[in-house]
């Protein structure tokens, strides 16, 4: 174990955030927590660093256990360089550097047996610590994240908000601690970064709590699903896609259990009626009504509020079969970043696609004329009805109240149908009176959603309209859209949203932009297809000419042996958190030379397989 929460609640005024929960994080766990915007996830992780306390209930860590989180706003007042911050996190390897440095300086002219065996005990420590690969390490990460060596020596004042973040994510991944705290990772990260992210998590082998509405990187990175809901909270044991599976058979088992009990309910107050006022039954009555009394409620799951918004995007006119046409389009400022030629149908759904500075926003503020074109040619269909979402909610008036923003817009509506909107946007009551200069950023999209739905366009362009919305407003959104009868253009990084929306897919490289007509698994088989041709390409060590004779390999007992191995190394790996490992540092510096040597083994075995299969592929080719 590493923390636990036992009877956990806080309160903030008369509001509590969460109630008596219990919550634990245990050695090697990868935890997603999951709930609505406000429910407490972000609380809760303040709680497991200590930044926030308990208002009552017992916080237990384990004291040997290192915890680090990422804030959402990290290095946002650094001023030191990328290179500066990266050695805080290798101070410790850079000391023993130093002093093996002065150590052998010493041994050139003094071989003292003394220093030999200081100088060996270093170089343990320096090993044990990552010392001969903290280099290729780093630049691993910083490559991951989008930055170049160069990046090294700029200081982090330099960068964007976004880049900065990045930066000190790229830090705390290098650090390695015992429980990694990931509030909202995936923010201002682009799909490239994501599935990189997704794979280096993936070799992660220590404990992570990570909150994020990206269902598709819950579903690979974690095994573990808390959900914090009416100021409770419940374990699933699976990824997200499991527990949303077990959720669902949940609230059916709850739906039978309360109607049992409303039935039995209905029985006893029957009972309880019909022999209260006889004198030798009330007794028995008296105790049926302090049964009742006790009787733990199961809540209706029918009227359990999800808080859902309801959209209904509808068009005002149906428009041409030929919504867009571009031939030769280039994007860009001061200088091209994509150039394209499309033209979209009545009901394409294209989802622009690539890696952040690529151009996908400016294409489409180019398309509706924020930004001019740097060449080529546009023109819209017949009676073409264009509502743009913008990523950045600039579109709001400072000291608009909620209802003016929208009836401002909408002047011809009457206040019943303006209020009804908003209803339906989860804007009631006093709520409808806030200023837009306060709202959070869910409630601004939600906002920005309903102007959008009056608006009744034909052709919805939209920049990543899902940022800020959790997972059930997503799905709405999803819902709305798939019931929409227009066409949509839209940018995003939400893998589950481009497969429930698209059905195209435009991916904009920095050399080249590339159409996709079926959709993202199209995009995603060509782009496996590409990786499996250069992995085969580059590992290929013998021209298939040469694999005319048989190796002496069987491909079954390589793979049996290969499993053999692997389990042989994740049970060494499992060593590792043993106190006789973790408190002996030479022990655990023997400890990685054995998995070292597997690992090795384990790679020897995987290339006389792959010899053997190209063997058998060219085989097949030839005929047999």
């Amino acid at each position: 174990m590493i923390v636990q929460i036992s009877g956990g609640t806080i309160f903030f005024g008369v509001n509590d955030v969460f109630e008596n929960i219990d919550f634990t994080v245990n050695e090697n766990e990868r935890i997603a927590l999951v709930g609505r915007n406000g429910s407490g996830k972000t609380t809760l992780l303040k709680v497991l660093t200590g930044e926030c306390e308990l208002s009552s209930g017992q916080l237990i860590k384990n004291n040997k256990a290192s915890i680090s989180y990422l804030k959402q706003n990290a290095l946002a007042q650094c001023e030191k360089s990328v290179r500066e911050v990266f050695d805080e996190v290798f101070k410790d390897i850079k000391d023993i550097e130093k002093q093996m440095e002065e150590v052998s300086i010493q041994l050139e002219s003094n071989h003292d047996d003394k220093l030999i065996e200081r100088y060996s005990r270093l170089e343990e420590d320096y090993r044990y610590l990552g010392g001969y690969t903290y280099q290729s390490e780093m630049s691993s990460v910083l490559a991951g994240f989008g930055f170049s060596v160069e990046d090294l020596d700029r200081n982090v004042s330099s960068f964007s908000g976004g880049e900065k973040t990045k930066i000190a994510f790229a830090s705390l991944l290098l650090t390695k601690p015992d429980l990694l705290l990931l509030d909202e990772p995936t923010n201002h990260l682009d799909l490239s970064t994501i599935e990189w992210l997704e794979n280096y998590l993936a070799k992660y082998k220590k404990a992570m709590v990570i909150v994020s509405h990206d269902r598709t990187f819950l579903d690979r990175s974690v095994n573990v699903v808390y959900e914090l809901e009416y100021g409770g909270i419940k374990r699933y044991a699976g990824n997200y896609s499991s527990f949303v599976e077990q959720k669902k058979n949940d609230l059916i088992r709850q739906e039978a259990a309360y109607r049992r009990q409303q039935k039995d309910i209905k029985r006893l107050e029957e009972l309880i009626e019909k022999f209260r006022y006889k004198k030798n039954k009330a007794a028995f009555a008296q105790s049926k009504i302090k049964y009742l009394e006790r009787m733990e409620r199961i809540e209706d799951p029918k009227k359990a509020d999800t808080k859902a918004f309801k959209a209904k995007f509808v068009c005002g006119v149906r428009g041409g079969k030929s919504v867009l046409s571009l031939d030769h389009f280039e994007v860009g400022y001061d200088k091209p970043l994509a150039q394209l030629t499309l033209e979209i149908k009545r009901g394409d759904r294209i989802c622009v696609m690539g890696d952040n500075g690529t151009g996908k926003s400016t294409l489409l503020k180019s398309i509706i004329g924020e930004v001019e074109p740097l060449g080529g040619y546009m023109m819209f269909g017949h009676q073409i009805e264009v509502g743009y979402f913008d990523q950045n909610l600039a579109d709001f008036h400072n000291g608009n109240t909620v209802l003016e923003e929208l009836w401002n817009d909408y002047p011809d509506l009457d206040l019943f149908k303006i209020r009804s909107v908003l209803g339906a946007f989860l804007f009631t009551a006093d709520e409808v009176f806030k200023e837009v200069d306060v709202l959070s950023g869910g409630e601004k999209v939600r906002l920005s959603l309903a102007k959008l739905m009056l608006k009744k366009a034909n052709f919805l362009i939209l920049d990543e309209p899902t940022n800020h919305l959790d997972i059930v407003s997503k799905e709405a959104l999803e819902n709305a859209l798939n019931d929409y009868d227009g066409t949509i253009l839209f940018v995003s990084h939400e893998r589950y949203f481009i497969k429930k929306i698209a059905t195209s897919c435009l991916v904009i490289d920095t050399d080249k932009v590339t159409y996709y007509p079926d959709g993202y698994k199209d995009y995603i088989d060509v782009k496996v297809k590409e990786e499996l041709q250069n992995k085969k390409e580059v590992k290929e060590t013998k021209p298939l000419k040469e694999l005319k004779q048989k190796p002496k390999y069987n491909l079954k007992r390589l793979e049996n042996e290969i499993s053999l191995m692997e389990d042989i190394l994740e049970d060494k790996r499992a060593l590792r958190y043993q106190p006789e490992y973790y408190q002996d540092m030479r022990k655990m510096a023997e400890l990685d030379d054995e998995i070292d040597e597997i690992h090795n083994q384990i790679h020897a075995l995987e290339e006389k397989w792959e010899e053997a299969m190209l063997y058998e592929e060219e085989r097949n080719k030839q005929g047999g």
